[in-house]
């Protein structure tokens, strides 16, 4: 048997490759959509991609199991399960709880196993040359390491009503089978630590049957029901907006991207138009480098692994976009986007260099230290924002402060003072630098951004109120 385990860290989701080297023959799971990688794999093996599988209707990212299916000729094996609503719409081999699935000499069972959706699948793997018993488990959004995926999103992402608490039911079902599981059992699962399908996941990328039995939370309720969805449901991440967008495009037939986009060169005209007409201009310098000097209108979004979630908080899929970044950074910048259905984009400026060049002018954004964050904090009538998450800002907060999440700071700008001391931060400065931006883009540029955040403050010893 030949296995590869393939993470996208920007994301933090896994995909796997796993190949009968016999029969010459291999299947993917859950596979990202630029999907070079696993026609790169396969040559490099001598193999020939001949199954796609797919453990649930992702929403965290655009599933390529369409483009590789379209590259290769490979079946595309889907759940069939979870009823009514949770049908693909677009040709597949339906899969139900039982059946088996040959690959040449492995065999793949589906298991359903919903509650994070209700069509949610995990394959048994058996590689039948060295043994007759199962020896790997891919288990998609279902398990993963120290924790399990969460039934919410369906609700709070897609605006799915009353799925919440079915999902959470579901759920506590799915463990009971998990655990009766043989303990060595390896255990795959679609992500790791950073994903927001789950507010616990370890950072190492497998783990045992076994093992979770004694680590993850979710194994330890017993017969607890209740205490299990309390505490399943309770302190989730907030859904990035674009999850719903995935849910629609991972269900429908949709235009297939084999290839990565390459943006065109835009000029300076072109920015000034795009500015002047609402169209986003994103730009991916280290938040240090726009702080010192930013095209006005502008949003800071960096390069990093986080920038397809925040693009996907603040990019819609009805309108295009332009980029802010050298040709160097192109592919990798459009694979991340490409990874979450954002095509349309409209072409790129290298640098704000060129803006200058032609007597444009750049604006400088407020940034304070420690020490003069704590005297603005200290004066009269200074509203003080808090942009993490809820949870975040629950575990520990300067006083005074209000909780506006950075993904939803452009629907509640009523909530910011339009005028006198308003000073934000979150944890380390990257989402203080989106918000910052998005808020001089607004009008708002009496906005103090403390970008050292609560990391700072807290490295400093200064106090934290608890709630």
């Amino acid at each position: 048997m030949f296995f590869q385990h393939i993470y996208d860290k920007t994301l933090a989701q896994a995909s796997y490759f796993i190949g009968c080297q016999k029969a010459g023959v291999a299947a993917v799971i859950d596979p990202k959509r630029d999907v070079d990688t696993y026609l790169q794999v396969a040559k490099a093996n001598n193999m020939k991609i001949t199954h796609v599988f797919e453990t649930h209707i992702h929403a965290d990212f655009l599933s390529g199991a369409r483009e590789l299916a379209a590259l290769t000729g490979a079946e595309m094996y889907l759940s069939a399960e979870g009823g009514e609503g949770w049908e693909y719409e677009f040709p597949h081999t339906g899969l139900k709880d039982g059946d088996k699935v040959q690959v040449g000499n492995l065999t793949f069972e589906v298991l359903h196993t919903p509650g994070h959706t209700p069509e949610s699948i995990s394959f048994l793997l058996t590689d039948n040359p060295a043994s007759k018993e199962p020896v790997m488990f891919f288990t998609g959004d279902f398990v993963f390491v120290g924790d399990i995926g969460r039934p919410d999103l369906l609700e709070k992402a897609a605006g799915v009503v009353g799925t919440m608490d079915a999902g959470a039911k579901q759920m506590y079902k799915s463990i009971q089978r998990f655990a009766s599981l043989p303990d060595h059992l390896q255990v795959w699962p679609g992500h790791g630590a950073g994903s927001a399908c789950g507010k616990a996941l370890g950072a190492v990328p497998s783990t045992t049957v076994g093992y979770e039995k004694i680590r993850n939370w979710a194994l330890q309720y017993g017969s607890d029901q209740a205490g299990f969805t309390k505490f399943l449901l309770e302190d989730q991440p907030e859904p990035p907006r674009y999850f719903a967008m995935m849910k629609k495009l991972n269900k429908v037939d949709r235009p297939l991207l084999t290839e990565v986009p390459k943006p065109k060169k835009l000029s300076v005209v072109d920015i000034k138009d795009a500015i002047a007409n609402g169209i986003p201009v994103i730009d991916v310098r280290l938040k240090q480098d726009f702080a010192a000097g930013f095209i006005p209108g502008t949003i800071n979004i960096q390069g990093n692994n986080s920038f397809a979630t925040w693009a996907g908080w603040f990019l819609t899929y009805d309108e295009p976009y332009i980029l802010i970044a050298p040709e160097a950074q192109h592919d990798d910048l459009m694979r991340k986007l490409m990874r979450i259905g954002l095509d349309q984009v409209m072409g790129y400026l290298p640098s704000v260099d060129e803006w200058v060049a032609e007597g444009g002018s750049l604006q400088t954004a407020k940034v304070v230290n420690r020490e003069e964050a704590k005297k603005v904090m200290a004066e009269e009538g200074t509203q003080i924002i808090d942009l993490r998450g809820a949870s975040e800002y629950k575990a520990g907060h300067i006083a005074g402060a209000d909780n506006i999440f950075v993904g939803n700071i452009i629907k509640q700008l009523d909530q910011v003072k339009k005028e006198g001391n308003v000073i934000i931060h979150c944890q380390g400065g990257d989402r203080a630098s989106i918000a910052h931006s998005l808020l001089y883009k607004h009008g708002l540029n009496h906005v103090i951004n403390y970008s050292g955040g609560i990391n700072d403050w807290t490295a400093n010893s200064e106090p934290l109120i608890y709630a």
